[in-house]
């Protein structure tokens, strides 16, 4: 940095409320040009959320600076999606700014909760594993690791969902549209990006040179949001490409007169990122989803380069200095791509290319369904990427002479190739992401312990120490200490701050779980929080519930292993209760869902149908008034979650054991001092575990039952005979929930007992109803379900992305954190 940028004056921004309210009013008129007589709520927001942003980057310089002169080991954390929701609070609070916000604000006749309603979610994922995206990075920056995250700048987000009539509708997700105040475009990092063409070759030094020609070429734009770590200093970037035309227009179809085409190929370059594909399985096969994906990974390796060159041209040493981990198989087409980078551009050769490539890759597994793991035809590949699909094939067949020559199990070989064989020859993602990494993991024990028996038990036997497994996490700065102010502030008089760094100080929480005085203190917040979600409830679905009855809340992307109609049956059999003995005594409940279904899954839609169609009749019953209440919260987002899930009494974690890869939902309830319900699936398990059984409600089978189960023949037909079952699914078929309608929701009866049951909700009704009525029990008792939420959040230590995060640094990326001094600390020559 030369000394003419050098700022004339060093020292940093002051953090009190003063000089915030100098910011904002400087912001609202210098940035924004507006006054206290045009300025909107949006405007309010931008302006205290640009004075916080001014301060991130302070921060990030300094960050930069630091990384720059020390040149450490840096991980890249490759993710197709970011579900990163709102910014500002989670930057306060990491810049140890909200009550001098707030103070600023309130003195200017603002207030910050309303403002921060004003922020539009950056929906940049589907769910679980867009949120452990966004929950590591802020670890990762709070551990203070050298860290980029790479992904894409999607135009649109997630859908918006509306209900109307009770179905889904989905409508475009335009987050972009009033700006986005915390990303800085960078105009001078454009990477070319190619497509389609042939491969040629020539003649260099006797042997043939590759060479891709005659491609359809686009530009990767990048745009940088700094992610803070928690009152370190340390501010981490977030790098999202944005597709643009390598050109603006075709001036040929101008001299032709043709307008419309000459603006053809540009909107056609830029529609790569114009949407997030839903995670509804059935984009394999999109041309433009494989487009998003090679985009993605070579702009984002091109980058990685680029910044190691700057300190070495050697490139034997990048996998020492670069640790990059793929989140699921979305970016594994990075192996190849960083294949023809080292022999097509940098002149390696294979075996030398081949080793840094296995040594730099981590891959982690989110998925234990085979028709979630990815796979792309290869007629496909190769049109598209024609010298990425000739290096998979040669990947593959020295894979495969490996295997031979070590005398592998030959029945296996198939099963282990990246190419599927058949009419319609596929590239195994997964495969590809395994070969091509030092590490593959799980994300909960179980996952792991299946992944190696199971899905990828060839791999296991062939390669076993490349097997591991690091269990999810969350991060308690949002998902507490954000979300739920008042229960924070509860743990920290009693514990002091310290688990705001280190989940595992929570476990203090213990020795007050039978203070009588705590437990009425801590059950008074749980009251205020679903006090607030009542209010929520009211104004979003103009519905009046019970705050003194269990909060019972499922909330999760629409999908059948995740059983929501499970809970649905529970629901109607609940009912059928009330109305059968009116006079019988019935602990209140409210059941809340909320959830995405993708746009092309008809069963989960037709759940969604069905849920609202069951509440219409349970809450005009004046039979279940003030006992039972159903509703569906629309548009499930990061930001609605923050209001649900500290007022939550009761978790459903529901999922067919052995279908859920961990799940991170169930942590952030348990956080909050909900209670769980739940099968022997994904992080269950190790909840469990942590919080004691007895503080936790299990039930079904667990997933050797299942397989057994399976194994002998499952007839669903056989637990037909329970009769509040049999009543439910009657009930469902003939048009008691749909006006008398008996074709509606047959599907959803069929599937049950006609085709299958194929997540087996039957095997598990009796156990789930058995389970629901301890739940009911446990309730009554008020001492006891007191201590038992405090148990709850007390044993939840082991479930921070901190802790995650400093698993994966050890024990696969090999990299060290780097103090990052206080703004203008740093020496800028």
């Amino acid at each position: 940095m030369t000394e003419k940028l050098t700022p004339t004056n060093n020292k940093p921004l002051e953090l009190d409320a003063e000089a915030l309210k100098g910011d904002f009013v400087d912001h609202m008129e210098f940035s924004l040009s507006k006054d206290e007589y045009t300025a909107t709520l949006h405007d309010c927001y931008a302006s205290i959320g640009l004075a916080a942003r001014d301060r991130l980057t302070e921060r990030r310089i300094e960050t930069k600076l630091e990384y720059y002169a020390k040149n450490p080991k840096r991980v890249y954390y490759l993710s197709l999606e970011f579900l990163m929701g709102r910014a500002l609070g989670n930057t306060l609070i990491n810049l140890d700014l909200y009550e001098n916000a707030q103070k600023a604000l309130s003195e200017l006749g603002y207030d910050l909760e309303e403002l921060r309603e004003a922020e539009w979610d950056a929906g940049l994922g589907n769910g679980g594993l867009g949120r452990l995206a966004a929950c590591f990075l802020d670890s990762l920056a709070t551990l203070g690791l050298p860290a980029t995250g790479y992904g894409l700048r999607y135009d649109y987000g997630i859908f918006f969902q509306n209900i109307v009539n009770g179905y889904q509708v989905e409508t475009p997700d335009n987050w972009l549209r009033l700006g986005n105040i915390w990303e800085f475009q960078r105009p001078e990092l454009l990477y070319i990006i190619s497509f389609y063409g042939r491969v040629e070759y020539t003649d260099e030094g006797g042997k043939p040179k590759p060479k891709w020609v005659d491609t359809e070429d686009i530009v990767a734009l990048a745009f940088d949001t700094p992610i803070p770590g928690y009152r370190n200093n340390t501010v981490n970037n977030l790098r999202l490409w944005s597709a643009k035309a390598t050109r603006e227009f075709d001036l040929n179809y101008f001299n032709d007169g043709d307008y419309m085409k000459a603006v053809a190929a540009k909107a056609s370059s830029e529609n790569i990122t114009k949407v997030l594909y839903p995670n509804d399985n059935v984009f394999e096969g999109k041309e433009l989803r494989l487009k998003q994906e090679y985009l993605f990974v070579s702009a984002t390796l091109q980058d990685i380069l680029r910044r190691y060159k700057k300190k070495s041209g050697d490139l034997k040493s990048f996998a020492d200095f670069s640790a990059i981990q793929l989140n699921d198989t979305h970016p594994a087409i990075a192996i190849p791509e960083l294949m023809r980078i080292f022999i097509d551009i940098e002149g390696l050769d294979w075996e030398e290319s081949w080793d840094i490539t296995v040594k730099t890759f981590g891959y982690t597994n989110h998925t234990i369904l085979p028709e979630a793991l990815e796979k792309w035809p290869v007629l496909l590949m190769e049109r598209v990427l024609p010298r990425h699909m000739q290096i998979i094939y040669e990947i593959n067949r020295r894979f495969i002479d490996m295997l031979n020559a070590v005398s592998f199990d030959q029945s296996l070989i198939s099963e282990l190739s990246i190419i599927e064989e058949g009419a319609d020859k596929r590239v195994r993602m997964a495969n590809l992401a395994i070969i091509g990494s030092h590490s593959v993991n799980g994300v909960a024990a179980l996952h792991s312990d299946i992944l190696k028996a199971k899905v990828f038990s060839g791999f296991y036997s062939l390669w076993p120490k490349k097997f591991n497994n690091k269990t999810n996490g969350i991060t308690q700065r949002r998902w507490l200490k954000l979300c739920n102010p008042k229960l924070s502030a509860l743990i920290s008089g009693k514990i002091g701050e310290g688990w705001v760094t280190d989940l595992f100080q929570l476990s203090k929480l213990k020795e007050f779980a039978d203070d009588a005085g705590f437990q009425d203190q801590w059950m008074q917040v749980k009251s205020h929080n679903k006090e607030l979600l009542a209010k929520y409830i009211m104004n979003h679905n103009n519905l009046r519930v019970n705050t003194s009855s269990i909060f019972d809340i499922q909330v999760k992307r629409l999908h059948e292993y995740k059983r929501q109609l499970l809970n649905v049956l529970n629901v109607i059999t609940m009912y059928n209760r009330i109305k059968e003995n009116p006079g019988k005594d019935f602990v209140p409940r409210t059941v809340i869902f909320a959830g995405k279904a993708a746009p092309g899954y008809y069963m989960a839609k037709l759940v969604i149908k069905l849920i609202n169609s069951v509440a219409d009749v349970v809450n005009k019953d004046k039979a279940a008034d003030g006992l039972l209440n159903v509703l569906f919260l629309r548009n499930y987002a990061v930001s609605n979650a923050e209001k649900i899930i500290p007022a939550a009494d009761l978790s459903e974690q529901i999922s067919t054991a052995g279908t859920e890869a961990s799940g991170t939902g169930n942590m952030k309830f348990a956080l909050n001092g909900a209670m769980t319900i739940g099968t022997f699936d994904g992080a269950n398990i190790e909840i469990m575990e942590e919080v004691g059984r007895e503080n936790f409600f299990c039930f079904g089978l667990d997933s050797e039952g299942v397989a057994s189960l399976r194994n002998e023949g499952y007839n669903p037909m056989n637990y037909y005979s329970n009769p509040e079952l049999r009543l439910a699914l009657s009930q469902i078929s003939s048009g008691f929930y749909s006006g008398g309608d008996t074709e509606l929701f047959r599907p959803i009866t069929d599937s049950l007992l006609y085709h299958g049951d194929t997540y087996m909700l039957l095997a598990d009704y009796e156990s789930y109803i058995e389970c629901q009525e301890s739940v009911s029990q446990a309730f009554t008792d008020k001492k006891r379900w007191a201590r038992m939420s405090i148990f709850n959040t007390a044993g939840m230590g082991k479930f921070s992305t901190d802790r995650t995060i400093a698993e994966y640094a050890k024990e696969i990326w090999g990299v060290k954190s780097l103090k990052v001094g206080a703004p203008g600390s740093n020496k800028r020559k």
